[in-house]
């Protein structure tokens, strides 16, 4: 049985409301929504596992509940002002889905990685930063055969239209390997014998045999020693043995280089940064350009 039970629709908005009246929120903010002649607010609700929700609601009634972001446990506080202000200052309002009762029991999976294998289940959905869910599910796989799969959707209830991915692409949309390697591991092993494993079974063995890792753990590390002023990106770059010279001779670090393996910066031709990098590369980053091991920033 799914941890998680959709509200039926018609319900959805009275159930957000009671749900919210039990429970202490913080007001971030407020604007005119001019069209409806309406104030609306922005407040700060807690969620599941000591994450909290940032949530747009009319202020005079406290019904029609949207949901702007759902920041995980060890996201700084003030992180949820920062995320109102934002959204104030998108002049567009840009349109965020009904909240409902499942955001409640989500936990978004950043900062999660010391669930184990036993503190999951096959029905665990997972949440990342643009509120896009994550869950394996039984999918058609030709006329007969049926088979587990991961899968992403906009909304958390089952009977939304999802798009069936890799784990790979999974842990990708995360930028973490856990719950998600850890789900995987509890479906292969308590799997239904009447839908097909293999395909899930390959992708799990795929990644963790892979030498293509997570670059976060490494991003973060580089974006800390830069803002301490211990070192600079430059300065990183040319340990790496990755020069360049200006039309005088004068040489310093192919910063757009570093900024591309650690996944700040798009490769030409992309449309996005890429979170993954060779181990190899990791490996030359972290002992030449930061000086220090790469078992304390590989995130697998």
């Amino acid at each position: 049985m799914s941890t998680l039970t959709a509200p039926r629709p018609r319900k959805r908005q009275r159930v957000a409301s009671r749900t919210g009246a039990r429970r202490v929120s913080d007001r971030l903010g407020k604007y005119s929504h001019d069209q409806a002649a309406t104030t609306r607010e922005i407040v700060c609700l807690p969620g599941a596992g000591g994450s909290r929700l940032v949530i747009d609601r009319d202020a005079e009634t406290l019904n029609d509940w949207r949901l702007v972001a759902h920041l995980a446990a060890d996201e700084p506080p003030e992180n949820a002002r920062t995320v109102c202000e934002l959204y104030l200052a998108d002049g567009s309002r840009r349109s965020c889905r009904p909240l409902c009762l499942e955001d409640f029991q989500l936990t978004p999976s950043v900062g999660l990685a010391h669930q184990a294998a036993g503190a999951v289940s096959l029905d665990t959905a997972l949440l990342d930063s643009t509120c896009h869910v994550y869950r394996v599910r039984e999918v058609a796989r030709g006329a007969s055969l049926r088979e587990l799969r991961w899968t992403r959707s906009r909304h958390p209830r089952r009977d939304e239209p999802f798009v069936p991915l890799t784990l790979r692409e999974v842990v990708a949309g995360l930028e973490n390997y856990e719950p998600a390697r850890a789900v995987t591991t509890a479906a292969v092993v308590n799997h239904n014998p009447a839908l097909s494993i293999c395909r899930l079974r390959a992708e799990l063995a795929n990644v963790n045999g892979s030498r293509i890792v997570l670059n976060r753990g490494l991003r973060e590390a580089v974006e800390r020693e830069v803002a301490l002023g211990e070192v600079s990106m430059s300065q990183i770059a040319l340990r790496c043995g990755r020069v360049k010279y200006d039309k005088h001779g004068n040489q310093s670090g192919q910063t757009s280089w570093l900024r591309r393996r650690i996944g700040q910066q798009a490769e030409s031709g992309e449309d996005g940064p890429t979170p993954w990098i060779h181990t190899d590369v990791l490996a030359l980053i972290a002992r030449n350009g930061l000086g220090i091991a790469p078992r304390e920033i590989e995130l697998g």
